[in-house]
C-alpha cells in the first residue's frame, strides 16, 4: 500500500513539473490607459505646483527707470510682433522680457536674434510661462 501511495505521489510531482508556465492574458484597454498616463506624466512635468508651465523666456533689459523699460518694451512690439512681451517690477528694478519658449535651445536661438538689437544684457531665463500644449506635441 505503501509503495502504490509512493508511486502516485512521484507520479503526481512529474505531472506538475510538466506544466509550470503560465499564460497571461491582459486586457488591451491596459494599453490605453499606460500610454494616457505616461501622456499625463510627460504634462505634469512641464508645469509647475500651480498648474502653470515651466518655460524659458529673454530678459532684454534690467533698468530703475520705467520710462526706458517701457520704451525697450515699445521697440520689442514693433520689431517683433509675433513675440509677447512682459515688464515686471521687482523693487527697484524694472525687468523687460520677451517670448515664451518650452525649449532652451529655442529661447537662446531668438537671444541671438536679439543681441544683434540690444548687444548687452540680453539673457534667457526660466519664468513662468504662457503655453497651451497640443495633443501631438505630447506625445512625441
Amino acid at each position: 500500500m505503501r509503495i502504490v501511495l509512493f508511486l502516485m505521489a512521484i507520479g503526481c510531482m512529474h505531472v506538475s513539473q510538466a506544466s509550470d508556465s503560465v499564460i497571461v492574458r491582459k486586457d488591451p484597454r491596459l494599453d490605453l490607459l499606460t500610454a494616457k498616463q505616461a501622456q499625463i506624466n510627460k504634462r505634469s512635468a512641464m508645469m509647475t505646483s500651480s498648474g502653470q508651465y515651466k518655460g524659458y523666456r529673454i530678459q532684454v533689459i534690467s533698468t530703475n527707470s520705467r520710462d526706458q523699460a517701457l520704451s525697450i518694451k515699445t521697440e520689442l512690439l514693433s520689431r517683433f510682433p509675433d513675440q509677447k512681451t512682459y515688464t515686471s517690477y521687482q523693487s527697484p528694478l524694472f525687468k523687460v522680457r520677451i517670448g515664451n519658449f518650452i525649449r532652451k535651445e529655442d529661447a537662446e536661438q531668438f537671444r541671438k536674434t536679439l543681441s544683434r538689437f540690444y548687444p548687452r544684457g540680453v539673457y534667457v531665463v526660466e519664468d513662468v510661462i504662457e503655453y497651451n500644449p497640443v495633443e501631438d506635441e505630447l506625445t512625441q
